[in-house]
């Protein structure tokens, strides 16, 4: 099946040129659209002289979707963009406000306002100013009223005498005090100058509703306005929003038609773009519809502002992600079926899909946070970067975490990703049955080891714990998780390291007594990553230790920076 357009009408390939040549109707409307596509291929400056750059600049910038001019304005930034923000009809400078004007639920006066200050040209533009302005709902002009100007009546108080600008109403009932400073203060009383000039009789009326309104209700009825003209932008309500990101049945990825004898590629394959390369152009149209409204509902689910430009891209980047990662799954990692996916699949079920593979290592990172023995003392017994993935996958939109400290992580691309996130899992997975062994296996048992360190678990930190297991190990050939006796720290350096100070390597037979004391402690599907441990372990041990300890025979009280010492041998 083709793509269903925004409007519902019927479907991709329904609606495509006939194969005489012949147009069914549907193509004549594809000039109009193909021009704005081309001009948002354009960067924001080019855009703008586009647009203004022939006969009829104020029709074909009244032609272009009112969001497409806004990104443009933000893009470029309002203070060069104030002609395409004067030749705009009212709706669409109506559209600008909702956008731009709101900071989530609460309208932003000062925004208004600037948005306004834009809007105004000369002397002779009055007119369309106040075109503009009648066009936003009287309630955004109220707030705005309410947030820069004071109304006294000086029928109830004669003698007020405000401090700062003030203008009385030509029936002399009201006097305005202007609350604002600079270009703000202009603004507010042209504005208010306009709208007495236009109508003195309704501008009293507007200030006695600026006096008498309730703000909170103000604010509500404009944005309930506002939020049905969202909707009408596509962008949807948030319950409807939220089942986007509804976990779907996932079906096994087809077997691969890539050729045999070819080595996979590791650069990342956008496969969306794949999809989109073997589309008609009617197909891709309606595709570009499907995608504008998925990305606009993971915008709205996320809970970010519409007219947040960064919001916007973000929510647009990670739509993409998840539909490459579920195109590829679909696909069996063959761009060349992309397009037939994208044709017979709607894109919002295949973002679900996409969203549906990452849940899955959520929810089995969810379950090993509930596994007995996972915390101990509010702390996740992984190590660290075992645990920056699973506090990734944790969180509400299951995310990838990068391997470059502070980083935030990111959306899922490719089942590369997706296949190292899950062995990482694995690997946490082992990571608490190991350290549930060598603490003895029991809550009461953990807890009392623990207590031998003398810090919180947090301070302590779990490789330093688990290098004080293998220290214990390797001089006792048992599990006994204690931080190393002083009295035994010779006996530890001369069973660990050998060689000369400048090329120091570890004695074979320390992996050895560690691993036989450690392994009959930790259940037998841990012991691969019960291994792989003890030789990081013993190799951190080396690297940080052992040229100080072959060069003095002793190591100094800074080595428990990496090792837990005692502060005095054992009696």
């Amino acid at each position: 099946m083709g793509f269903c357009s925004r409007a519902g009408g019927r479907c991709g390939r329904d609606r495509a040129v006939s194969e005489n040549g012949k147009g069914n109707g549907s193509d004549t409307q594809l000039a109009p659209r193909e021009l704005r596509q081309r001009l948002m291929r354009l960067s924001p400056r080019q855009r703008v002289d586009a647009l203004l750059d022939v006969a009829e600049a104020r029709a074909l910038v009244r032609s272009m979707p009112a969001e497409d001019l806004y990104v443009t304005i933000q893009e470029l930034g309002l203070a060069d963009s104030t002609e395409l923000v004067q030749l705009a009809s009212p709706g669409q400078f109506r559209a600008f406000v909702d956008l731009g004007g709101w900071r989530r639920d609460a309208l932003d006066a000062h925004a208004v306002l600037t948005w306004l200050r834009a809007a105004r040209g000369g002397v002779d533009d009055t007119g369309e100013f106040l075109r503009k302005l009648h066009g936003l709902d009287l309630e955004v002009l109220e707030i705005l009223l309410r947030e820069f100007v004071e109304v006294h009546d000086l029928e109830e108080n004669p003698d007020v005498n405000p401090a700062g600008m003030t203008m009385e109403t030509p029936e002399g009932r009201y006097l305005v005090e202007i609350k604002a400073e600079g270009v703000e203060m202009s603004a507010v009383r042209s504005l208010l100058n306009d709208l007495i000039a236009e109508n003195p009789f309704e501008a009293v009326r507007l200030l006695e509703a600026v006096r008498w309104e309730i703000p909170s209700e103000l604010e509500e009825t404009a944005y309930q306005f506002r939020r049905g003209r969202l909707q009408d932008m596509g962008f949807p309500s948030l319950e409807e929003a939220v089942s986007l990101f509804s976990r779907v049945d996932v079906a096994p990825s087809p077997a691969s038609a890539a050729r045999a004898g070819l080595a996979p590629t590791t650069a990342h394959v956008d496969y969306l773009e794949a999809a989109f390369r073997g589309l008609t152009m009617v197909e891709a149209v309606n595709a570009e519809d499907e995608l504008r409204e998925v990305a606009s509902a993971a915008l709205v689910a996320d809970l970010a502002d519409p007219g947040d430009l960064d919001a916007v891209r973000h929510a647009s980047e990670t739509v993409r992600d998840y539909l490459s990662l579920a195109l590829e799954h679909l696909t069996g990692a063959d761009p060349e079926r992309a397009t037939d996916v994208l044709r017979d699949t709607p894109l919002r079920r295949i973002f679900q899909t996409g969203f549906s593979l990452t849940l899955q290592l959520k929810f089995r990172a969810d379950r090993l946070a509930k596994a007995p023995g996972a915390m101990r003392e509010g702390v996740l017994m992984v190590l660290p970067e075992e645990a920056a993935a699973l506090s990734a996958l944790r969180q509400k939109r299951p995310r990838r975490a990068l391997r470059v400290e502070g980083a935030e992580p990111v959306p899922f691309r490719s089942r590369r990703e997706l296949a190292a996130t899950e062995a990482l899992l694995a690997r946490a997975e082992a990571q608490v049955q190991v350290f549930r062994g060598v603490l003895g296996g029991t809550d009461d048992s953990a807890r009392e080891a623990l207590a031998r360190f003398g810090v919180p678990l947090e301070t302590l930190g779990l490789e330093r714990l688990f290098a004080a297991v293998v220290a214990m190990a390797v001089l006792e050939e048992r599990a006994d998780a204690r931080p190393v006796p002083l009295g035994r720290v010779v006996e530890l350096g001369q069973r660990l390291f050998e060689g000369a100070p400048e090329a120091p390597r570890l004695r074979t037979s320390a992996a050895e007594r560690a691993l036989k004391g450690l392994e009959p402690a930790v259940a037998p599907e841990a012991h691969a990553e019960l291994r792989r441990l003890v030789t990081l372990t013993l190799s951190r041990l080396l690297e940080e230790l052992g040229t100080p300890w072959l060069q003095d025979g002793r190591l100094e009280p800074v080595a428990s920076a990496v090792l837990p010492m005692e502060s005095s041998p054992l009696p």
